[in-house]
């Protein structure tokens, strides 16, 4: 497809959401009202390309804890991001019963998975087993970082949906770092080429490029709704932070790789790219920046003054919430 202005836009003002998000997230647990953070800082294009080419609501989707973006993307709300950072009882992803980046967004059919990397793998295959007896014209998203290719569920699965010809899409966001381990020294073969070697179609893409990941993934999933079965994208991109807001990357990356990783920065990159264009303008810019920064504060402020999650509530279901509690500031 072409894209329009329109969507070109909206692509933007998802991915500069998302950052701005993250980094007020960042600035929340420096004061120490959060407990944790996983950052989707150089993720963004990758994950709003993939999120832009799911049919919301009807496709399911399998994230993983870097997937702000993703959610965003899908309809996921800035109030709901902080109640789940939070960990308020009245968050989409656990009523405070997860640590945060354990998404869950029922509107758009984004699954609960768990903070161990790769184990929603097989979830995505057991949906998309269903979708295919059920003769659905339906796909999953399944989404890692390469890191979770080393894992044996992230295998069982892409093996299990080969052998079975089933509709899952599998996303592996490559930044080169499992944590803090180089990928030459946890893999001998690329993400994609352990794939292709399962018997999966795979495509290599630019990771900082929303447009380029939005065609592939677009591709895998027509291919995987028309029932010819799974496929696999890399998109190589750019870790920028540290893992998350526990990890201290200064014994394990140098100065000067992070500053490459910089000069990488999708947001950046696109902002050049949609001002070539004509499709941004320094006044369009300094709008949805006013806009975004005014959305990030009542969200913070909705979230902070919602209700945290009483004991008894821990072994059982949600108690129904009142209005004033689960709504977001006007």
């Amino acid at each position: 497809m072409e894209f329009t202005w329109n969507r070109k836009l909206e692509i933007y003002r998802t991915m500069l959401l998302s950052r701005r998000l993250d980094e007020r997230a960042w600035l929340l647990h420096r004061q120490n009202r959060i407990a944790f953070h996983i950052s989707a800082i150089g993720h963004e294009a990758a994950q709003a390309g993939a999120g832009f080419a799911l049919r919301r609501g009807e496709d399911w989707v399998a994230p993983y804890p870097r997937d702000l973006t993703l959610m965003l993307a899908l309809g996921y709300s800035p109030h709901d991001f902080f109640l789940m950072l939070m960990g308020k009882r009245s968050g989409t992803d656990s009523g405070g019963r997860q640590m945060p980046g354990n998404w869950s967004f029922p509107p758009a059919n984004v699954v609960s998975i768990s903070g161990v990397a790769a184990a929603q793998m097989p979830h995505a295959v057991g949906i998309a087993q269903g979708i295919h007896m059920r003769r659905e014209e339906k796909a999953v998203l399944a989404s890692c970082g390469e890191g979770a290719t080393s894992m044996g569920e992230w295998y069982e699965a892409v093996n299990w949906a080969a052998v079975q010809h089933l509709p899952v899409v599998f996303l592996v966001q490559n930044n080169g770092l499992a944590l803090s381990t180089p990928q030459q020294q946890q893999m001998l073969r690329s993400p994609a080429r352990k794939a292709s070697g399962m018997g999966l179609p795979v495509e290599k893409v630019d990771g900082t490029d929303p447009f380029e990941v939005y065609h592939a993934i677009d591709r895998m999933l027509e291919n995987a709704r028309a029932g010819k079965g799974p496929g696999l994208v890399e998109a190589l991109l750019v870790r920028i932070p540290p893992h998350s807001s526990d990890d201290d990357d200064h014994g394990y990356r140098l100065l000067a790789e992070v500053e490459k990783a910089r000069r990488q920065d999708p947001l950046d990159l696109l902002q050049r790219k949609l001002l070539n264009e004509g499709v941004l303008n320094q006044d369009l810019i300094d709008e949805l920046e006013a806009n975004i920064q005014s959305e990030v504060d009542q969200a913070v402020q909705a979230a902070d003054r919602a209700a945290y999650p009483v004991p008894e509530e821990a072994a059982g279901p949600l108690v129904a919430l009142k209005e004033e509690e689960s709504a977001p500031l006007e």
